[in-house]
C-alpha cells in the first residue's frame, strides 16, 4: 500500500454532523439529510465532497468499534460569511497526513482502511495524530461503482 505525506492547510468546511459509532453506522442517513440541501450553500470552493470522522483524544488506543465519535457530511467553503440554515461548520486544521487511493466500491472501504491500520501505519516512521480524518470524493467517486475512486486522509505524526 503506498502513502503520498502532505501537509494541509487549513480548511474551511461547512456541512452536517452526526453521533454514530462503527457498529452503528448511521452514514446514509447523514448523507441523506446533506445533499439536498448542498445546493443551499452559496461559497463552495469546489466540487469536493468530505467525509469526515472526528475522534475523540485516545479513540484508538484502545479500540473499541462501540465508542461513539462525529461523522461529518460537508463541503470546503472560501468563509463562514453566509451558513446556511441547518449546516455547521468545522475548521481542519494544518497538519501532516498520509494520504490513500480507495479504488473500487465504497462499500468495500473497511479494506483500504484496514491495510491502512493494520499494515501501513505499524510499519511507518508515523502514528494517527488527533485531528479529523476524511475522505475528498471528486469526479471520479461513483459510490458502489468498481471503477469508483477516493482519497483517504489520515492525519499523522512522528514518533516519538
Amino acid at each position: 500500500m503506498e502513502a503520498r505525506i502532505e501537509t494541509l492547510t487549513e480548511k474551511k468546511l461547512l456541512g452536517r454532523h452526526i453521533d454514530m459509532s462503527f457498529i452503528e453506522n448511521k452514514t446514509f442517513e447523514l448523507w441523506s439529510g446533506f445533499m439536498p440541501k448542498k445546493k443551499e450553500i452559496k461559497n463552495i470552493i469546489s466540487d469536493n465532497l468530505y467525509s469526515l470522522e472526528v475522534f475523540s483524544t485516545g479513540h484508538f488506543d484502545n479500540f473499541d468499534p462501540s465508542k461513539i465519535f462525529q461523522k461529518w457530511a460537508a463541503v470546503e467553503v472560501s468563509d463562514y460569511n453566509d451558513i446556511a440554515v441547518g449546516m455547521e461548520t468545522l475548521v481542519v486544521p494544518d497538519g501532516l497526513y498520509a494520504v490513500f487511493v480507495h479504488y473500487g466500491p465504497a462499500s468495500n472501504g473497511h479494506t483500504t482502511y484496514h491495510s491502512i491500520f493494520t499494515e501501513w501505519l505499524p510499519n511507518s516512521k508515523y502514528t494517527v495524530d488527533d485531528r479529523p480524518h476524511f475522505a475528498v470524493m471528486d469526479h471520479k467517486y461513483k459510490k458502489d461503482d468498481p471503477d469508483s475512486e477516493e482519497e483517504i486522509w489520515i492525519p499523522i505524526k512522528n514518533r516519538n
